[in-house]
């Protein structure tokens, strides 16, 4: 049995399996992170052993040799979404979820998270954010289709942004941030009509949002749609057919290195009844802007999702969310990852990382190469080699994610929006 010490600011573990620490008490919340927003001095050994411990707030340390081996008297999750999902220490969200020590380099010393926004009644903040660092805000999109999105067929979905600034200025009123326990900043929704079903965003570029969108119907196709930032939000769309062919419902966009853009399609449109019958394999494209150049660089897959690329644009992130929109647990929740070859397509496909919670939605690197993807549970963290270091938990599906500048990370939960401030820092999406 490991020895076990407790203070009043901190539990002082030594031993080896079977333990769950944590830096702030279930009683709580607030009384736990003031008590402990101290400097954390945690040590490892290379066994991933707790020597020393006194964790950053908010987080909570889980060693996977504790539940290696669970009693057959515990419930098994029989699904991707079954509830509760993985949370040993139950601990109230938000929070983090740390499985390896260097989940505390993403982290730092005094990271926090907390909630900003919110709407029980509508799921506002879906999928596709983008920051605009000359405007000070993220944008996103609202649900296109589902639960909660108030849009349909005949129903077009929204965009959205709130302000940072605003984010900044709410944080300001105290002192220690860690006595604020949740924020209400405005939300600002807009329908833009050559926006139809907006899922997926990134950017700027040029100066302009980056969107793609799902479709809506027989006369509103999937497409790719820049949008001015500022009043009168003006657009101008790039893409909208495959020589003459439809795509199924466009998902997620990124701009890789060379300028190039690169986007995946699935059929959640026609699975959400607001697309008619797919005709094409989902798949993934790129589209060069400057010669109209629209090019199939992979396929295989049963719903191609999120994508992203590392900083040099040498490696490919695709997300595979198979098992949702299916009847059977048995599908991907995969990233898989390939290398990108001077032609742009893509070659040497191999496993990433599969999911526990959910399925990997939107995906998103730091500078330092570690991959971040929206999931059932909140946003989780592999190193480049996919070591699962932690979660940015938050209990609540979690579609997207963004860096809205270094050491914020702005994260997506459909009714809401968490913000949380850590180490970690971003890299330029487009390179004009």
């Amino acid at each position: 049995m490991p020895k076990e010490t407790v203070t009043s600011k901190h539990r002082h573990i030594r031993g080896s399996r079977s333990y769950w620490t944590h830096a702030a008490p279930v009683l709580g919340l607030a009384t736990g992170l003031a008590v402990l927003a101290s400097v954390f001095k945690t040590r490892f050994n290379e066994t991933n052993d707790v020597i020393d411990l006194a964790l950053p707030p908010q987080t909570m340390f889980v060693d996977p040799r504790s539940f290696s081996v669970l009693p057959p008297s515990i419930s098994n999750r029989d699904g991707p979404y079954s509830t509760p999902y993985f949370n040993p220490t139950n601990t109230t969200p938000p929070f983090f979820q740390m499985f390896h020590r260097d989940f505390l380099r993403v982290l730092g010393k005094k990271p926090y998270i907390l909630e900003v926004a919110m709407n029980d009644t509508f799921a506002f903040a879906h999928e596709a954010p983008i920051w605009v660092e000359e405007t000070g805000d993220v944008w996103f999109c609202s649900m296109d289709g589902g639960a909660l999105g108030y849009s349909d067929w005949d129903n077009n979905s929204r965009v959205g942004r709130i302000s940072m600034r605003d984010v900044e200025a709410g944080l300001s009123i105290r002192d220690d941030p860690y006595l604020i326990k949740k924020l209400n900043v405005p939300v600002e929704m807009l329908e833009i009509d050559s926006l139809q079903m907006t899922n997926g965003g990134s950017g700027p570029y040029r100066g302009q949002l980056l969107w793609i969108t799902s479709g809506r119907g027989h006369h509103h196709p999937p497409s790719i749609v820049l949008q001015n930032p500022r009043p009168p939000f003006n657009t101008t769309v790039l893409l909208n057919n495959f020589y003459g062919r439809q795509f199924n419902s466009l998902n997620d966009i990124k701009i890789h290195p060379n300028g190039k853009f690169f986007f995946t399609d699935t059929i959640y449109g026609s699975i959400n009844r607001f697309r008619p019958t797919p005709m094409m394999p989902n798949q993934v494209y790129s589209f060069d802007v400057e010669t109209g150049e629209t090019r199939v660089v992979a396929d295989g897959f049963v719903h191609s999702n999120g994508i992203a690329f590392s900083q040099d644009g040498k490696t490919a992130y695709i997300a595979d969310t198979g098992v949702a929109g299916g009847n059977s647990t048995m599908g991907p929740a995969t990233i898989y990852t390939f290398d990108v070859q001077n032609s742009g397509t893509f070659t040497n496909r191999r496993i990433f990382a599969f999911i526990d919670a959910g399925v990997p939605d939107g995906l998103q690197l730091d500078a330092e190469g570690n991959v971040y993807s929206g999931t059932a549970d909140g946003v989780s963290v592999w190193n480049p080699d996919g070591r699962l270091l932690g979660k940015f938990f938050t209990g609540q599906i979690s579609a997207n994610m963004v860096f809205a500048g270094d050491g914020r990370l702005v994260i997506l939960a459909e009714t809401k929006i968490y913000v949380a401030h850590i180490a970690a820092k971003g890299f330029a999406l487009s390179p004009v």
